[in-house]
């Protein structure tokens, strides 16, 4: 029997998930598909019911990971507290959902640099207070890091996600003109906002002048595959973290909700790099 995955989410036609699935399927030696769902914001109360129903598994992106919480039948924890879902397992007709951008940062983050994930009190900086930033935030909360500031233009949001914390973690969330100004502050800077990607890419969430060497600089966006903000990062003499990581471990992570198995990313990195590089 063929394994039936999916995305839903508008617009995603040009999604790599199904790149990536087909790889793992392949890898793995399980037969399936991985299918691209564009459904219009219009259609979606009308449409996602059955679309849910014919498959195994899927994931979900923008605009609907908070919207899809309502037609689940139950949540996991991490997907509970962040309050948004990208990943759904369908268990003999029940609907389960997770979110797994934040533990596929992590994981990520682990791969390009271990000696991180042993420094439980470097300073971090999360620029941005969107789900993205709140599934990052909760993760690297969960690994025990003690210093984790919130950078945000509206500083409301970013309170809501320093509410998340727990009692052993510190967070001050401050504006990002502050941020800039004490950019020297912290061992790891994290980019959550969609300031930079195409087609706006000559644009930076925050100026970079105060930035010292070797600090980790870090960008979820993907396309492109060098931002402006890391390009500038890196002409600083930062260590640089790309987007495209984070891509392939959360999916790594939703393939293993939906098999049982861990695909490895051996040769992947490098591939879905070029890939985005052209």
């Amino acid at each position: 029997m063929e394994l039936r995955l999916g995305l839903i989410g508008y617009p995603i036609k040009h999604s790599l998930s199904p790149w990536i699935h087909k790889r793992f399927m392949q890898q793995t030696n399980i037969e399936g598909t991985y299918r691209i769902v564009e459904v219009l914001p219009d259609e979606f109360e009308q449409l996602i019911t059955r679309i849910i129903d014919s498959y195994d598994g899927f994931n979900v992106t923008v605009p609907y990971k908070q919207k899809i919480i309502s037609y689940l039948d139950e949540l996991d924890e991490n997907a509970a507290k962040i309050g948004s879902v990208n990943t759904v397992i369908n268990v003999e007709g029940r609907l389960i959902g997770y979110n797994t951008d934040g533990i596929g940062y992590v994981r990520s983050l682990e791969s390009s640099f271990p000696e991180i994930m042993e420094k439980k009190k470097s300073k971090i900086l999360i620029l941005g207070a969107g789900g993205a930033a709140r599934g990052i935030y909760v993760a690297l909360n969960q690994c025990g890091f003690q210093f984790i500031d919130i950078a945000n233009r509206t500083k409301e949001k970013a309170e809501a996600i320093a509410k998340l914390r727990k009692k052993s973690t510190t967070t001050e969330v401050i504006g990002l003109k502050q941020a800039e100004e004490h950019i020297g502050n912290y061992s790891l800077i994290v980019q959550t906002t969609s300031v930079g990607m195409l087609p706006n890419q000559d644009m930076v969430p925050i100026q970079l002048h105060h930035l010292p060497k070797k600090v980790n600089v870090s960008d979820i966006i993907y396309q492109p595959f060098w931002t402006k903000f890391l390009k500038e990062a890196n002409d600083k003499g930062a260590n640089i973290h790309h987007g495209h990581t984070m891509l392939l471990y959360q999916a790594q992570y939703a393939f293993e909700i939906w098999t049982g198995i861990r695909p490895s990313l051996e040769n992947m990195n490098r591939d879905l790099k070029l890939l985005l590089e052209g």
